[in-house]
């Protein structure tokens, strides 16, 4: 019994550092945190500004359909990599998920290019 507890002593060290640096970056801000508060100080804060509109308005499409090419573009890569490293051993069914996979990522390339997401007027 004696040697499973000290196989689990470094875990045990781990969990009780980590747990002094959580505490102790918690309580460190009210410690050293200036207080003295002004106007300025306690005011919105939008890019340098006051806001000058509702948060809720309404945004441009173009923002969504930007988010929408990242993602297509950011899961191409992320799945091409690995399927390219071991396409030899994958064979046709790999092979043809990963062109079902690539014209699932050609229609949503072909909506965003439809909808104007790719000109910037």
């Amino acid at each position: 019994m004696q040697e499973l507890l000290t196989s689990y002593l470094p875990v045990i060290v781990f969990i009780g550092i980590a747990l002094f640096i959580a505490i102790a970056l918690t309580i460190a801000p009210f410690l050293v945190a200036y207080r003295a508060p002004d106007s300025e100080k306690l005011s919105a804060y939008e890019c340098g500004f006051n806001a000058f509109d509702d948060a809720r308005m309404k945004f441009d499409v173009r923002y969504y359909l930007v988010a929408i090419l990242f993602i297509i573009f950011d899961l191409e890569v992320a799945f091409l990599f690995p399927w390219a490293a071991s396409f030899g051993d994958l064979g046709w069914y790999g092979f043809w998920s990963m062109m079902l996979f690539l014209g699932v990522l050609t229609v949503g390339f072909i909506y965003e290019w439809k909808k104007g997401a790719l000109e910037w007027d």
